[in-house]
């Protein structure tokens, strides 16, 4: 009897870290409203993002845009929409936030090692930073969106 009050706590702690990890997972508008990212848990266990939707999906020619500033020129005809731009995400209980993962931005080819923290339920503050110091880099703010854009 004893064993059993001893483990209902940690299996309680141990589920409530996984439901807490999954509160990113969605669609998120960033924060000039350019794009919709769908974030996931994928087999791994780890939090991804792709870009599900573009406010301008199309170059002015009527072609997809697509990753040119991809720093790889084998992967410069990629379309920016379906692009996984999040990578790796863990969620970490003790500091209530997804880490251990990276950014990519594709308006400038560019990939960041970044950690991410919900404030309230609708807003996720993301940070990409250089070279392993969190204070040198850069915030973004997006918005929890309950439908897919068309």
């Amino acid at each position: 009897m004893k064993r059993i009050l001893l483990i209902l706590p940690m299996l309680y702690f141990a589920f409530s870290a996984f439901g807490q990890a999954g509160r990113i997972e969605g669609l998120w508008l960033t924060d000039e409203g350019q794009s919709q990212i769908e974030i996931f848990r994928a087999e791994d266990g780890k939090f991804y993002g792709k870009i599900i939707w573009l406010e301008e999906p199309l170059e002015d020619d009527g072609r997809p845009k697509l990753d040119t500033e991809n720093p790889d020129r084998a992967l410069r005809r990629r379309p920016l929409i379906g692009l996984e731009i999040l990578k790796g995400f863990e969620y970490d209980s003790s500091k209530s936030e997804w880490s251990g993962g990276t950014i990519y931005d594709p308006e400038n080819g560019r990939t960041y090692s970044a950690y991410m923290r919900l404030e309230g339920n609708n807003t996720l503050r993301l940070r990409g930073y250089v070279m392993g110091m969190r204070f040198m880099g850069r915030t973004t703010e997006w918005t929890r969106e309950r439908t897919k854009r068309e």
